[in-house]
């Protein structure tokens, strides 16, 4: 895949920084009363209002917490992962950024990745130096799983230590192929036809996605990856087109290319449904205003997303929104996420340290999200079962009117 020859080189600089095959053998008390958390998403690129709506969450939740732990005060840092080349999270980016955390002796905790492929990267550094990791939105099954659509050797290559130290408040791509499949069923879909952007999360969504419509009887025409950012997809479009599926499924993330690709389709296929995945659910996808498909594409589109509109959550939910709005503007589907991420990590941070008084070590912090039962959330009560997924098992489907969000209904796999 592309992506795994682009990440290569760095998982091989990596390996060399940490200490290729070692385990951990880092002191993980940190000295001081200064804790920090990093937080790393792509900051530019067309998934930037994605990675600000993270930051944001995430500083909210901290400062309902007056930056404080007790004894201890916790700093947040933003880390940006992608480039200007590249305009989106880029593998040396992320790399610079994961030693950035692991050479700071304050970090307590980081919050990331957004994508999956950027967590691949991240996670062994972090794992070697024992740093306590969430991710509001990384979703691929290997990351954490081997069950079916993992590639192989994975999880266990991520964790050098063999100790988990990744979690997630967003389900994985397991579910999120269940819910699209029965999306699909219901919709009609009897041909579907797979595009996916090469990227991990695309490709882990694609693979997942054709396990879960195998296992349902629903018939799989095509898989194909397509090119990133490509001048044109008029050709690719009608080639799909000639095997005359009824729906189509766009695996991918926004800076992949998806606007055009969809509105390249819609053109070519007038009567098909498509459907995207995910990392498609962000403005700069559906407004037009925000550079998104245009308006006259929008009956063609179905998302999917971990997130439900704030009316179907717990009233906590509710406060978050206003609280966020009032200091930020309006919500993108991931704010909540990012604020759900920092909040396990700060409540993992006080049970660790007894509220504050007890000293502040990583190991602990690790136990602690990892001992997370029946937590009341913005989500709502989830658990962090051993490998690191969170119980929660709910997918938002979305349609699109005049360039925002519908909910069409929530699926719970």
């Amino acid at each position: 895949m592309k992506w795994a020859r682009r990440a290569f080189a760095t998982l091989a600089t990596l390996a060399i920084l940490s200490g290729c095959g070692a385990k951990d053998a880092q002191p993980t008390r940190i000295r001081g009363n200064t804790l920090t958390v990093y937080v790393s998403v792509p900051l530019l690129g067309a998934s930037r209002v994605s990675g600000e709506a993270v930051v944001d969450g995430a500083e909210l939740a901290l400062s309902e917490a007056r930056n404080r732990i007790g004894r201890y005060h916790i700093l947040l840092r933003p880390l940006n992962d992608a480039t200007a080349q590249r305009q989106g999270w880029d593998p040396g980016q992320t790399t610079v950024d994961a030693r950035v955390a692991v050479l700071d002796p304050t970090t307590i905790g980081y919050v990331g990745d957004l994508n999956s492929g950027a967590s691949a990267v991240s996670i062994p550094p972090l794992n070697r130096a024992g740093i306590p990791q969430i991710s509001p939105t990384s979703s691929a099954v290997g990351l954490t799983s081997s069950v079916l659509g993992a590639n192989p050797g994975e999880p266990q290559k991520y964790y050098p230590t063999d100790i988990r130290t990744f979690a997630r408040v967003a389900p994985n791509d397991s579910v999120q192929a269940i819910a699209q499949v029965r999306v699909q069923q219901g919709m009609g879909c009897t041909k579907v036809y797979v595009l996916n952007d090469g990227e991990v999360d695309g490709a882990d969504a694609a693979a997942s996605y054709e396990v879960a419509a195998r296992a349902a009887g629903l018939r799989v025409v095509g898989i194909q990856e397509f090119p990133r950012d490509a001048t044109s997809y008029r050709g690719l479009a009608t080639g799909v087109a000639h095997t005359r599926p009824d729906c189509v499924l766009i695996a991918a993330d926004t800076e992949s290319g998806a606007v055009p690709l969809t509105t390249a389709l819609a053109a070519a296929m007038p009567d098909v449904k498509i459907f995207g995945t995910a990392g498609l659910a962000e403005s700069t996808y559906f407004d037009p205003a925000a550079g998104g498909i245009p308006l006259s594409v929008d009956s063609h589109v179905v998302l999917t997303a971990p997130t439900l509109p704030i009316a179907d959550y717990p009233a906590s939910a509710r406060a978050f929104a206003t609280a966020y709005e009032r200091r930020y503007g309006p919500l993108e589907p991931v704010s909540i996420l990012g604020y759900e991420a920092m909040s396990l990590m700060l409540n993992a941070i006080t049970r660790a340290t007894h509220n504050g008084t007890a000293p502040a070590v990583r190991s602990k912090v690790r136990d602690a999200i990892f001992a997370t039962r029946g937590r009341r959330s913005v989500l709502g009560t989830y658990s962090i079962d051993p490998d690191g997924d969170t119980t929660l098992r709910r997918y938002g489907v979305y349609t699109i009117a005049d360039g925002q969000l519908s909910l069409w209904e929530a699926v719970t796999a």
